[in-house]
């Protein structure tokens, strides 16, 4: 764990009422209830009691909200430097009912699961500490305090739970395939690089996380570039936060997947291809926009919409000094350079327009004229980069489609085999259909005279055949 939070003011009052809810039911005679979980990497049963839902403790480290802390940066500074204080605890109340791409406006989640215990009160058991810190649960019990419901049940982590065993616990249990309510994107993302960075290898992690290694390897990708555009997008006064990404799952993990497939021909053209889709996902295009951009979007479509004020670029050295090592290596080359300096202005635009928020200062003004300048810019430049994709396409129908009946074929030798087993064969259907192919290929054979001058290997094929039947 990156830090322990110590014990919340009321962690003796707490763990008085715990012990002794805990000796009731073990001298009752009802049914208990309790609540399995991974504990050390063992399954352990632990029992379930009612706690007063006003003297439980939001955790403060939950990784449900961890990107959305820096909403509010001052909020966010205290928190740090007094999680159990009324006031932290309150920002922490506040973000779990909140939307987590733009946390000003309320989770349609949130109200979903208020009125899902409104209706049929609760299902499953938060999970706590003896001092009273949430584990698991943090949600339900914002919901309820909310609908003013007075207990919440709760199951009870061991006497000797840690920091890092509240870490651990609230992983295992939010991963869980039955949970309701996942983490966002985001919060994902930081929660895996956590467990990566305490040691574990990218195949545990994966494990841990239920996906593939590869799949692990591309979301701390993006992570690691995620967090380099923040710092790049801070001017000082205003820089961009995770959150302000939470929406853009699918074109990161696009970006990836082209970004890693380009680099195994050219770097540099990976470079640009990942500044340049960057600039776009920024922007705010669409996923079909994004995917337009191509290593060589800039100067075959871009530079000639872009002003001359967003086409500076940097002065470089000719090399770059490692240190400690004493030798040199190239440094990037003008392209990448060019591009990644359109992505620090549209990047530092942004982030004064996300802290302004609107107010009508100078410098405002001047952030919100840039960003508008080269939203236009890769508008325009995005219509001729999508017709030739469209002309491209066309080009690439006839093969595909051939491709498809290939396809089409092989599933009709197995739905053959499985009405001839059946006896539901219409042979007589099937021979008529067999001659409609006869004749297309025909049909195929003579255009592909007309069409191709130096014919393949198939091509070839497809007129021997043609004529050898005398079709």
């Amino acid at each position: 764990m990156d830090r322990e939070y110590g014990r919340p003011p009321r962690a003796e009052e707490n763990r008085a009422l715990v012990e002794k809810r805990l000796k009731e039911i073990a001298v009752g005679s009802g049914v208990r209830e309790t609540l399995t979980i991974e504990w050390r990497t063992q399954p352990l049963s632990v029992e379930v009691i009612d706690m007063p839902v006003e003297d439980l403790y939001y955790n403060p480290g939950t990784h449900r909200i961890r990107a959305q802390r820096s909403h509010e940066p001052d909020r966010d500074a205290l928190l740090d430097r007094d999680p159990w204080a009324p006031d932290s605890q309150a920002y922490l109340h506040y973000l779990l009912q909140m939307l987590p791409a733009d946390p000003n406006k309320k989770d349609p989640d949130f109200d979903e699961l208020m009125e899902s215990l409104r209706s049929y009160r609760q299902n499953e058991p938060g999970l706590i500490t003896r001092d009273g810190i949430l584990v698991n649960g943090n949600t339900r019990r914002a919901a309820l305090k909310e609908l003013g419901v007075t207990h919440i049940r709760v199951g009870v982590l061991p006497e000797s739970c840690t920091w890092d065993d509240i870490n651990a616990v609230e992983l295992s249990l939010q991963l869980r395939p039955d949970q309701r309510r996942d983490y966002s994107y985001i919060n994902r993302l930081l929660a895996m690089e956590e467990q990566h960075r305490l040691g574990r290898s990218l195949a545990d992690v994966a494990a841990e996380f239920r996906i593939r290694t590869s799949t692990c390897e591309q979301d701390l990708w993006i992570l690691s570039c995620l967090e380099d555009l923040i710092d790049r997008s801070s001017d000082g006064k205003a820089k961009l936060r995770l959150l302000d990404f939470e929406q853009h799952q699918e074109k990161l993990r696009e970006l990836y997947r082209r970004y890693a497939k380009e680099s195994a021909a050219s770097k540099d053209n990976a470079e640009v291809l990942k500044e340049t889709r960057l600039v776009a996902i920024v922007l705010g295009f669409s996923k079909t926009d994004v995917r337009l951009i191509e290593p060589d979007f800039r100067e075959r479509y871009l530079d000639r919409y872009l002003p001359e004020t967003l086409k500076v670029v940097p002065e470089m050295p000719t090399a770059v000094t490692i240190p400690g090592l004493n030798r040199t290596m190239n440094s990037a080359s003008p392209r990448v350079a060019q591009a990644k300096a359109l992505t620090d202005t549209v990047l530092k635009a942004k982030a004064v327009e996300t802290a302004e928020d609107g107010s009508l200062t100078e410098r405002s003004k001047t952030a919100t004229r840039t960003f508008m300048v080269a939203r236009e810019a890769v508008e325009e430049a995005l219509e001729p980069a999508g017709k030739d994709a469209r002309v491209r396409k066309r080009k690439q129908a006839a093969q595909d489609r051939i491709t498809d009946a290939c396809q089409d074929i092989e599933q009709c030798i197995t739905d053959l085999t499985l009405a001839k087993a059946s006896g539901s064969l219409d042979e007589e259907a099937f021979d008529e259909a067999v001659l409609s192919l006869r004749k297309t290929l025909t049909k195929l054979a003579v255009a592909t005279q007309r069409s191709i001058k130096a014919p393949g290997d198939g091509v070839s094929w497809l007129r021997e055949s043609v004529r050898q039947e005398g079709m």
